[in-house]
């Protein structure tokens, strides 16, 4: 199912049409271990896609970032999709008032493929997302740059006792916070616009909403 819905995005063709080439290219179909009168119905690979698993999201995010070959240098931001309206019947009957999905992303600089990434829809501080984020990245990453919201002293203890080095901004309430954000602004933190273009990139090609299941599956995901 993964390697269909993978094979429809390359196509670029509905979930009707891409399972209609599919069933005239059996080499292809033979390369995934399955033959032409197997595949699903369109409406069966539709609803496949609602199932997902957090655990083959996270592998796909890994193996898609490796293909990439990142930098270890890595910049960490944040985003809001909105959530595309259900009916009024739904949200009266599930008392959900979900608007907009928080998703906080840890981009590699250097190709801009996203290492990691945590959506919610509560209210939770960026100096905490940011560190679960990097944690579970700290093997692989040399650097971390962040803007002023993730001013966190333990924060950028924690990176360097895993050996990654924090490009935080400080807050500047005094000269001294001047002056460590004056070493700190070099070309390394400088790309960490590429976590906007990243988001930028995102919302052009898949849209800057979700639906109302997706929405739920987004809150389950790492």
């Amino acid at each position: 199912m993964v390697s269909l819905h993978c094979l429809r995005v390359y196509l670029e063709k509905s979930y009707r049409e891409a399972l209609d080439l599919l069933s005239e290219m059996p080499h292809i179909l033979g390369e995934i271990g399955i033959k032409p009168a197997d595949l699903p119905d369109h409406s069966t690979l539709v609803k496949w896609f609602d199932r997902i698993k957090t655990a083959l999201w996270r592998v796909l995010l890994r193996l898609s970032a490796q293909l990439h070959e990142p930098s270890g240098h890595a910049a960490i931001d944040a985003t809001f999709f909105d959530r595309e309206n259900a009916s009024k019947h739904y949200c009266r009957r599930t008392n959900y008032r979900v608007q907009t999905l928080k998703t906080t992303a840890l981009v590699d600089t250097d190709t801009q493929a996203i290492l990691d990434v945590h959506c919610t829809t509560e209210k939770r501080h960026d100096t905490q997302l940011g560190w679960q984020l990097a944690r579970r990245n700290a093997g692989e990453i040399a650097s971390f740059a962040a803007d002023k919201g993730y001013d966190w002293m333990e924060l950028r203890e924690k990176l360097r006792d895993k050996g990654v080095r924090p490009l935080i901004k400080h807050r500047e309430f005094r000269p001294i916070d001047h002056a460590h954000n004056a070493r700190i602004d070099g070309p390394q933190y400088r790309q960490r616009a590429m976590c906007e273009t990243a988001f930028s990139t995102i919302k052009r090609t898949l849209g800057d909403a979700v639906r109302e299941l997706g929405t739920v599956n987004f809150v389950n995901l790492f």
